[in-house]
């Protein structure tokens, strides 16, 4: 057949739309039970002849032609027999759905900024703190204070105040002598308060524990001015202790030096009387010479040496290794120091081969004074001098002495601690802290904790 015959032949298309079953429902089907229930709700009766039916309806019974409900739907989707606007009408809690989603969304984001935000002023603070926390609690009055309160004062102390002495150093003398509270009160005060007092050398009479506004004007008062009295603190050198007799003492600088030079005067068997002159505090009766004064110094040397019991023929070598002891460590660690310094010396040592490499040596023997930070040293051209004193150069003891002992330093001279230990250095120099290796390797692993210290405290000293 021609293919346009068969195109013709074809009926008339024609639109189906879907209907509804219009046909009554089976006796006995949900359908039934549903028309009967609708029709109860609108008259007010129950039709019980359909319910009747539906109990005794056959299991076999035909079944309705509307879609069933399928076991995913969700319990409020609409019924069999609704329309399709009612099937895909949302229902309330699926309309209220995504909007309470963004909600939450948004309240998340919203929280996490504001947790960014504290978590970073938090930190900010903490860095602010951790910076300027002192500044801070000035500032504001918080902390605990630098000051001591009215009626603290406790027993007497003697402080020295030397030719040339300022605020600040007598201000570290105040704390060090145990008068004032914090070691900046003192000066902080005169700071403050515009106060430029005419400080007169010498040793004053004050207090445990005063006020810096006391303690000031004990110092003012010249009935706390010990007349010829004279002290210097322990690790002094020469180069310091006489001048400072001289202008404590008012004696000629001229009779003091003379007084000095000849050790041998004082049956002092070395080429000068460094470390002889014992750190204290000293009061003579008018009119003592320089001499006087000089042999007043040296027999307290002796002291100490006896309490320590040091042999005479021993003195100039324990005198040497406790002026060394005394520059180098805290009165906790000398002992332990005195012990690396013996077992540096010992001839069958192969460590150190003998060499100290004590930087107070070379320093003493470069001619620097023991002031100020060791980093304003010229390093290399001290180490590398080739004077006595300089033990990273020569092995053994330096020449002599190199600072005035107090009696703990030649008491740890003569009686070293038990140990291994060929090297120490100190870790942190505010506290001092310092640690002891017996190798070479432990050594290294204490100086990186020096140098990881120095990192932490640019302006704390290091070199």
């Amino acid at each position: 057949m021609p293919q346009g015959d068969l195109f013709d032949n074809l009926p008339d298309p024609s639109t189906e739309h879907p209907t509804l079953d219009q046909a009554p429902p089976p006796p006995g089907s949900r359908r039934a039970a549903r028309e009967a229930a609708q029709r109860a709700g609108d008259t007010g009766a129950v039709d019980t002849g359909a319910v009747e039916q539906s109990d005794s309806a056959p299991a076999e019974a035909p079944q309705t032609t509307a879609a069933p409900l399928t076991p995913s739907a969700p319990a409020s989707a609409p019924v069999a027999g609704g329309t399709l606007e009612d099937l895909f009408a949302p229902s309330i809690d699926d309309h209220h759905a995504e909007p309470k989603r963004k909600r939450r969304t948004g309240c998340l984001v919203a929280l996490i900024i504001v947790l960014v935000l504290l978590g970073g002023a938090a930190a900010g603070g903490l860095w602010v703190w951790n910076t300027y926390g002192d500044r801070i609690s000035d500032a504001m009055g918080w902390g605990e204070p630098k000051d001591y309160e009215e009626g603290q004062a406790g027993d007497e102390v003697l402080i020295t105040i030397e030719e040339g002495f300022t605020g600040q150093p007598i201000s570290q003398a105040l704390y060090a002598g145990g008068v004032t509270k914090t070691e900046d009160v003192f000066y902080d005060m005169l700071i403050d308060e515009g106060l430029n007092p005419n400080f007169q050398p010498g040793v004053y009479k004050l207090q445990e524990r005063m006020t810096a506004a006391a303690a000031l004007e004990a110092i003012e008062n010249p009935v706390n001015r010990m007349e010829n009295s004279v002290g210097f603190a322990e690790g002094a050198t020469l180069k310091v202790i006489v001048p400072t007799i001289a202008e404590t003492l008012q004696l000629p600088l001229e009779e003091v030096q003379a007084a000095v030079a000849d050790p041998t005067a004082y049956g002092v068997a070395a080429e000068t009387l460094e470390g002889w002159l014992f750190p204290a505090v000293y009061t003579f009766d008018p009119g003592a010479t320089a001499t006087d004064v000089v042999q007043t110094m040296v027999d307290r040397t002796r002291e100490s040496l006896a309490a320590a019991g040091v042999p005479d023929a021993e003195a100039q070598r324990i005198l040497t290794v406790a002026s060394i002891i005394q520059r180098e460590g805290r009165t906790a660690d000398f002992a332990k120091v005195s012990r690396v310094i013996e077992n540096r010396l010992d001839e069958g040592n192969q460590e150190t081969h003998g060499l100290l490499q004590m930087d107070s040596t070379a320093q003493y023997g470069y001619g620097l004074t023991h002031d100020g930070p060791v980093s304003e040293w010229p390093w290399k051209d001290v180490v590398g001098d080739q004077n006595p004193w300089n033990t990273y150069q020569h092995a053994g003891l330096p020449a002599g002495p190199i600072s005035a002992p107090s009696a703990a330093a030649v008491d740890a001279a003569m009686h070293p601690a038990d140990g291994p230990w060929f090297y120490f250095v100190t870790v942190n120099l505010d506290t001092g802290e310092t640690v002891f290796s017996a190798t070479y390797e432990e050594q290294q692993q204490a100086e990186a904790q020096y140098r990881q210290w120095c990192e932490e405290n640019p302006d704390g000293g290091c070199y």
